[in-house]
């Protein structure tokens, strides 16, 4: 059984999905559809940059979705690829969720586009810029993370945002929390604490005001049943009803990415090959989690021509 994975933020860089669109008519063509979508040049600033511009929220949410989407389209009309026919599961980490959904065909990318501009938006706006934060604990696990979030909370919002695979995870909340956080992590049996250059403080409860914009949003976008079962970040478990995709990723906002739980769930339902499209990022963490399992990853022309020739 194979799942196609699809990244979250942190993965873009400048001069994504050049390579690609210079190469295909079908990844510009891609391109241009998201363009459309939000009025926007994305496109530009995903080649051109600067990378400021890239790594706001806004943008950066569309524009990691936009080249993972690129690398599927190729697939798909240059090598005749049918995600129903070669997958059994889509899952993708925080906003890839929405890429994972796009891919499935219970969004179309222009709704997808428009919904991870205005979560980008809102996630930015939630919070006013400086008073929450993000940190990586590494060498931890979700016992230790925990124990460590709430030790540190004293009042405020401290808690895990993500739980990437048993040697990561991440909290979110009040800077001064995270702050506290960061400084006793080794009280704590956790081997590092990293600040992250994020703009806000991602899945904690801080960011209710924009599940609040989501879930009117999602209450007027067309959502049709997947063509394949995707994991949802919050419940680490497939969904494909419309009424409760709609319902999870309004609660994605604000909660934990369960993401450990979600690989080895897969596995565990017999998932053996997971392939990431658009991204590096999910392959290492997939095998620190199902350490037996074969990874790969389609970024460029020449994975997706290697891929085709297997699948």
């Amino acid at each position: 059984m194979r799942a196609f994975l699809f990244p979250g933020q942190g993965s873009q860089s400048v001069g994504m999905g050049n390579a690609l669109a210079q190469a295909s008519p079908a990844a510009r063509e891609l391109f241009q559809e998201v363009d459309d979508a939000l009025s926007q040049h994305l496109f530009r600033i995903m080649v051109d940059g600067p990378e400021s511009d890239l790594t706001l929220t806004e943008n950066a949410q569309p524009a990691i979705m936009a080249n993972a989407l690129a690398t599927l389209r190729v697939m798909q009309r240059e090598g005749g690829f049918s995600l129903a026919d070669k997958g059994d599961y889509v899952a993708g980490h925080s906003l890839g969720e929405y890429s994972a959904l796009c891919a499935a065909e219970a969004f179309d990318i222009a709704t997808t586009a428009k919904l991870l501009k205005l979560r980008g938006r809102a996630m930015q706006a939630a919070v006013p810029v400086g008073e929450g934060a993000m940190a990586a604990l590494l060498g931890a696990d979700i016992g230790k993370a925990q124990a460590l979030a709430d030790a540190a909370a004293e009042g405020e919002v401290c808690t895990v945002a993500n739980d990437n695979d048993p040697t990561q995870v991440v909290i979110s909340g009040h800077r001064g929390a995270i702050e506290r956080a960061v400084a006793m992590v080794k009280d704590h049996g956790i081997k590092r604490g990293v600040l992250l250059p994020v703009s806000a403080p991602f899945h904690c409860p801080l960011m209710q005001p924009a599940a609040e914009v989501m879930e009117e949003a999602l209450a007027k976008a067309a959502i049709n049943t997947p063509l394949l079962p995707v994991y949802a970040n919050v419940l680490a478990a497939p969904i494909a009803e419309p009424a409760e995709i709609r319902a999870r990723l309004v609660e994605q906002v604000t909660g934990r990415v369960r993401w450990r739980e979600s690989v080895a769930a897969m596995w565990d339902a017999g998932v053996t090959e997971f392939v990431e499209l658009g991204g590096k990022v999910l392959g290492p963490m997939v095998k620190r989690i199902a350490p037996d399992a074969t990874v790969r990853s389609i970024v460029t022309m020449d994975d997706i021509e290697a891929a085709l020739a297997e699948f």
